[in-house]
């Protein structure tokens, strides 16, 4: 017997697994209307399981098909207009999506004069010429100034105003956006009216102190002094003694006084005069005759006599009216000068000046160079000297003489 036969038989002998309450075999099917209903339990059940899964989903479903709906049966004027986020660049009139330029422009300049000099301080103003929009600004310590925002498409005028100077008006101008315009053609002129300047202050001293701070500035080409001409003629008070022995004395020791000294004894040198000896003692005598009639004419005919008769010694400049009136004033002023009073007197302080000097010298220079006709001489050479001085101060020198402002 195999090993296959004796699991045969051992299982045949023991007896099916059956509980007491079972009956037989055909007790224990159900019936068919047990078999229907537990079918349809089965597919409720399923069908409640498959909902609940896709609930989410289906929950979603109804609302992008209502907003589709909507937007596709609405009119556009029944929908507000949805807020566009800052980012969006993209527009009606920007249909590609590309970034949108500012719609404004900048203007931007500086202030000089005709000289090419700054002019700080300058009143800038911007209007729209066809509307009354307009910005203001001022010039600032270096005469720049600037407008930002400045709208695009718009025509503009610039007009720059400040006292002592005529008006500068820009043509019309229209700029496109973010255009960035630099205005390098602004130079203003002087204004061609006269101004008169009234200057108070504590008392006359003062005013002649600042007056004459002023004229200590004055310098031909900018480096030759020329401390003795009054350019403001109908504002200038008189001076007082102490301060015309001042202005004398500050030309006295001028630096370009001394070297001025030195040229004139280098040109007496070479023409042999006076007759001094030849080389450095001749031109050492000869530049001493110089300086002590240089420095004695200005101490006598600017200090001295001045502060003794109450005189003036200064150029009063008229610069106005017709040339030949200008021609008559320069050539009379060696002898016509202003007095202290404000009238017009003899120049007994330039006279009296020029014939002590030249008095005062022969007492230094060589025996062949005294005499009552070489002092009459002397004095003859001098005067000319001062009239064609004054000419050139009338019309001439003032177009190279720096002075304050």
């Amino acid at each position: 017997m195999t090993l296959n036969d004796q699991l045969e038989i051992t299982t045949n002998n023991f007896p099916s697994p059956r509980s007491p309450q079972e009956g037989p075999p055909s007790a224990r099917r159900p019936h068919s209307w047990f078999r229907v209903g537990r079918q349809w339990v089965r597919a409720v059940a399923a069908s409640a399981f498959v909902l609940v899964l896709r609930q989410p989903i289906l929950a979603q479903v109804p609302a992008v098909d209502t907003h589709a709906t909507v937007v596709a049966g609405a009119q556009p004027k029944d929908l507000p207009e949805a807020p566009r986020p800052a980012s969006d660049t993209g527009t009606a009139a920007n249909p590609g999506g590309n970034p949108v330029h500012s719609a404004t422009a900048t203007i931007t300049g500086t202030v000089l004069d005709v000289n090419g000099d700054l002019v700080p301080g300058a009143t800038v103003l911007l209007k729209d010429s066809s509307s009354d929009d307009r910005q203001q600004v001022t010039a600032d310590d270096s005469a720049a100034f600037k407008f930002d925002s400045v709208k695009a498409g718009v025509p503009y005028e610039i007009t720059v105003e400040v006292k002592g100077f005529s008006t500068w008006t820009s043509p019309s101008m229209v700029l496109e956006p973010s255009q960035f315009l630099i205005l390098d053609d602004i130079h203003l002129k002087m204004s061609a009216e006269e101004t008169s300047v009234t200057v108070y202050g504590g008392s006359t001293e003062e005013i002649a102190v600042e007056q004459v701070h002023l004229e200590e500035q004055q310098r031909v080409l900018g480096f030759i002094p020329n401390f003795y001409v009054a350019y403001d003629s109908a504002n200038t008070v008189p001076l007082s003694a102490k301060l015309k022995f001042k202005l004398a004395m500050r030309v006295a020791r001028d630096p370009i006084t001394i070297l001025g000294v030195g040229f004139m004894s280098g040109i007496d040198q070479v023409a042999d005069r006076p007759n001094y000896v030849q080389g450095a003692k001749g031109f050492g005598q000869r530049f001493g005759n110089n300086a002590a009639g240089g420095f004695s004419d200005i101490l006598i005919g600017g200090a001295i006599l001045p502060s003794l008769l109450q005189q003036d010694p200064r150029y009063f400049y008229q610069g106005t009216g017709s040339t030949r009136s200008r021609l008559a004033h320069a050539i009379s002023a060696p002898f016509i000068c202003r007095g202290d009073n404000g009238h017009r007197q003899i120049n007994f302080s330039s006279i009296g000046g020029d014939i002590g000097t030249t008095a005062l010298s022969m007492t230094w220079l060589p025996d062949s160079n005294r005499g009552g006709g070489l002092v009459a001489g002397q004095f003859g050479i001098t005067t000319a000297e001062r009239v064609f001085s004054a000419i050139a101060q009338e019309f001439i020198l003032p177009r190279f003489t720096r002075r304050a402002r």
